[in-house]
């Protein structure tokens, strides 16, 4: 990883990969197609956009590739960058707020943090291998002096090295960086491409025209990186890179000033738009996968068609590291002479191939003659981008994807080797073989370019069924009877119909298995977080080709989402609502109707006395409470046919144990989700908790806590129901979604309505986190602090909760909420109503028992206002009865026949219940008023 200051520091061998770093203040969205801007508006990313950000503090938005070309739909998975565009926000935005409000707007494809990758590690000092001789090994090793007796490559091959900057004096580069004749440096943007005077490349972090480093501050990485690749051979003096007569572009994307900013991905899209045939990447950071990042690759590869080489990494672990792990990107790792795996090199099945990465000597740059022995997956893929060049030079009716699968095809083995027997499958096809990828265009390879697993999870859960289809392609030498077979290397996903055959496959050619997917079931038990690495077996006997791909899926996740109905709800195993704490990616969020999650942090919180509070919830440390742990993870089951139920088991740690900071409690909670009637709009929560300590807890408080996000989330506000106890929340221009959380049962209700941004000074003011104080003000305050944001909107949250007098040791208590979400406030009143009915009718509406033989009808339920009864007779009916969901009664009539008629259309919308009342017994039964 990178010895930049700015950056944090790196993981060195064995042990935890650090988060990927973001860019402070700025996100990058995509609008999707149907609602590209028109120029005649006059509005930068559409009116609707722009309104939105200027309301969420936006400084600045820009088209972020305003040059590039459309796709051409022609070649399948081409992207339009002329979609994405780049926001600034002021200091005080939080930035993952604007991000869910953009999306929760329904226009874009995404909006995304962008990440700094760094430049990968070397060694500072020359001769940094004492055990290899002056020289370069490498050349040899990769049998390079063979494949320039074929081809020297061509000065019309263009690598383009985006790296930390050049010495583009230095006697092996001088000659081989590629000069834009088209505009001089005068001042004047000659070529109308919106870059003034780039005549030697451009710097995209300083947004200027000097590539060269600034020696003082950061390494002279990209000198090292554009000689292994494109040094200078034939001038008598130095090294020699593997391109030999390709040139290559100069584009640096470290900043040399406190105002610049990395700037990898711009340079890609740059390189693919000024004629780069190849690109080189020897930097990356592990994990932090982005489509922003994924798009730029992919319009490079598939609309410019541009060979993409990147380093694989320098950690001594098996993880994706990007943009190596990118499709449409040759994955390079790197070994030392002898072909064995270098103990500090990253491994994966996304690996292509390694190349010599030890002591290769290269470029240096302090001055115009010197020369360094560097080491690292950062001096393997340039060697590998030369070789792309060669082939690129002796095979031009190659396309990038050929160009890659003939590197791929022509490696030597490795995996013979002892030393590399525990990494089979994880160092690609096997070790950098340039003469034989320019030797002869007869090589087979074929590629899988779509796998689509349905339905799209990014987890799967336990017993959960998966579809599998697949399309390849075959990118050389044509084949008749290829076999693809799907395995699985883990015992809890196991693959049924896992084989599909095609004759006939010509070159270039497509075929897809959609008509008979492959079928994968996940197992009934798993640890949590399983991963599950599917293999793709390629084979054609009469070639004697075969080829392994792979895929990972991951199953058990640390949640559940329960979705039997309208709405959904991701329940962790730890307690929080929509994802497993603030700013985790564990989790689905709570939707309706498929729409955008509109839960920003939720979870459970528990309070006692005056200063013990646990929770999973942010904090005023800038990090988050982590009091709860799993002792039983939450597990799924149908409670019916057509209901979803989970449970599972958390608690905290004694208060013993803590100082005194925590509760002390065991909590057994138990989600569960209808699919039919007003009930999918519902999700309930019980808590049934227990005292573990040895004190009585005097009072307890147990709540739900939710930081609701709506659409533009600073035009929020929160609004209390007294008479349903419930607190819902809604955007105040576009009113078209509730939500909210209903106390049921257990104790008495509390709610408080919070203002995120209230002033300073004010009791609750969570823009600066939210305190232990806050916590507990929040949960014993009764229901004074009603409504948030209600006249022109906040950022706001709530806390509904439940006020339990004392809970004896080893004593428990049930306390019961509702999640309800709709698209109109009628419609939640109504829900809201539902529930009450569920959990208290029996406690409100005490009736004898009905008589089991009696048969009777209501309907039609739902209605708009008139309700047909019909009862058979016998039964000696005297009397109907309308109920509230409170159990008072707001209608009656006489009834002595047998049927009647219903007029409820002077009632509000609702759920009410129909009570006839006999002479021996009564019948009841729920209708549901819409009008």
């Amino acid at each position: 990883m990178s010895q930049l200051s700015l950056v944090l520091s790196s993981a060195a061998g064995q042990g935890a990969i650090d988060a990927p770093t973001t860019l402070p203040g700025t996100l990058v969205f995509k609008i999707k197609p149907e609602f590209r801007p028109q120029e005649s508006s006059g509005a930068v990313a559409g009116p609707v956009l722009d309104a939105l950000l200027h309301r969420l503090g936006a400084t600045q938005v820009q088209q972020k590739f305003p040059n590039t070309i459309r796709p051409n739909y022609e070649r399948p998975g081409a992207v339009d960058l002329s979609l994405v565009y780049q926001v600034w926000f002021n200091e005080e935005v939080s930035i993952s707020k604007a991000q869910n409000a953009l999306l929760g707007t329904g226009i874009l494809e995404y909006a995304e943090p962008l990440y700094y990758r760094a430049p990968l590690y070397l060694p500072n000092d020359p001769l940094a291998d004492s055990t290899v001789a002056p020289g370069q090994y490498h050349l040899k090793k990769i049998r390079a002096y063979q494949a320039w007796d074929l081809t020297q490559g061509d000065t019309t091959v263009l690598i383009g090295i985006t790296d930390t900057g050049f010495r583009l004096s230095h006697q092996d580069l001088a000659g081989q960086w590629q000069r834009n004749y088209q505009d001089p440096p005068d001042g004047i943007d000659n070529d109308n491409d919106g870059y003034v005077d780039n005549y030697r490349g451009w710097d995209f972090a300083d947004r200027d025209n000097n590539p060269a480093p600034n020696s003082a501050s950061q390494p002279l990485h990209g000198v090292h990186t554009a000689g292994a690749a494109s040094g200078r051979a034939d001038n008598g003096a130095g090294i020699a890179g593997v391109g030999f007569k390709c040139r290559f572009l100069p584009l640096k994307i470290y900043p040399s000033t406190a105002t610049g900013t990395f700037a990898g991905y711009e340079a890609i899209v740059y390189a693919a738009d000024h004629g780069c045939k190849i690109i080189n990447m020897s930097w990356g950071g592990a994990g932090g996968r982005s489509q922003f990042e994924q798009d730029a690759i992919t319009y490079a590869a598939i609309n410019r068609d541009v060979v993409l080489v990147a380093s694989a990494g320098n950690t001594n672990a098996e993880l994706d590291f990007y943009p190596a792990s990118y499709d449409h990107v040759l994955s390079v790792g790197w070994c030392g002479a002898t072909d064995i795996r270098s103990n500090s090199a990253t491994y994966s099945r996304r690996i292509d191939l390694i190349a010599p990465g030890e002591a290769i000597y290269t470029t240096w740059g302090d001055t115009d003659a010197d020369y360094i022995r560097a080491s690292g997956s950062s001096f393997s893929a340039p060697l590998v981008a030369g070789a792309a060049a060669l082939v690129r030079a002796r095979f031009p009716q190659l396309s990038s994807a050929q160009v890659i699968a003939q590197l791929r095809a022509t490696t030597d083995n490795v995996y013979n080797l002892p030393g590399n027997a525990a990494y089979i499958g994880k160092l690609g096809t096997g070790r950098l073989n340039v003469f034989r990828a320019v030797q002869a265009n007869n090589q087979h390879a074929v590629r899988l370019t779509q796998c689509v697993f349905s339905p799209a999870k990014p987890i799967y859960q336990l017993n959960d069924t998966v579809r599998l289809t697949i399309e390849m392609q075959n990118l050389l030498q044509p084949m008749q009877n290829l076999t693809l077979t799907v395995t699985s290397l883990s015992p809890y996903v196991t693959v049924r119909q896992g084989s599909f055959t095609t004759t006939g496959l010509g070159t270039m050619s497509r075929v897809s298995n959609a008509a008979a997917p492959f079928q994968l079931l996940v197992a009934s038990a798993a640890p949590v977080n399983t991963s599950v690495t599917l293999r793709y077996r390629l084979s054609d006997p009469a070639t004697g080709y075969q080829d392994d791909q792979y895929a990972t899926i991951v199953i058990n996740p640390e949640y559940v989402v329960l979705n039997a109905g309208n709405l959904a709800v991701t329940l962790s195993h730890r307690g929080n609502l929509g994802t497993d704490g603030l700013g985790s990616d564990k989790g689905e969020g709570v939707r309706y109707k498929g729409g955008n999650s509109m839960l920003y942090e939720g979870g459970l919180l528990l309070g006692t006395g005056t200063t013990r509070i646990s929770s999973r919830l942010r904090n005023d440390r800038n990090s988050t409470d982590v009091d709860f742990y799993t002792q039983a993870q939450a597990t799924l089951r149908r409670q019916t046919s057509i209901n979803l139920t989970a449970t599972g088991i958390l608690r905290d740690s004694l208060p013993s144990a803590t100082r005194n900071r925590t509760v002390g409690v065991q909590v057994r909670q138990q989600g569960t989700s209808w699919s039919q009637g007003v009930e999918r709009d519902y999700v309930t929560m019980e808590y049934y908790i227990k005292n573990v300590t040895a004190d009585t807890l005097k009072p307890l408080y147990a709540g739900i806590f939710a930081d609701w996000d709506m659409g533009d989330y600073s035009h929020n506000a929160v609004v209390w129901d007294s008479v349903r106890h419930l607190s819902y929340a809604y955007n105040v221009n576009t009113p078209n979604a509730y939500v909210g959380v209903q106390w049921l049962r257990g104790g008495t209700v509390s709610s408080y309505a919070i203002d995120v941004n209230a002033p300073v000074g004010n009791a609750v003011r969570l823009a600066n986190g939210f305190s232990r104080a806050e916590k507990m003000l929040t949960l014993n305050s009764g229901t004074r602090q009603r409504t948030a944001g209600v006249a022109k909107g906040t950022d706001i949250a709530q806390v509904v909760s439940a006020v339990v007098p004392s809970l004896a040791p080893a004593d428990s208590v049930v306390v019961t909420f509702a999640i309800i979400a709709a698209p109109t406030l009628a419609q939640l009143q109504i829900a809201a109503d539902d529930a009450i009915t569920r959990y208290t009718q029996s406690q409100l509406l005490p009736v004898k028992p009905a008589v089991a033989q009696v048969a009777w009808q209501l309907y039609p339920n739902p209605t708009s206002g008139q309700v047909r009864v019909e009862v058979s007779t016998g039964f000696g009916a005297k009397r109907l009865e309308v109920l509230s969901a409170l159990g008072q009664v707001v209608k009656q009539q006489a009834f002595n026949t047998s049927t009647a008629t219903l007029d409820l259309q002077e009632l509000p919308a609702g759920v009410y219940m129909v009570r006839m009342q006999g002479t021996t017994s009564s019948l009841t039964r729920r209708i549901v008023l819409t009008h």
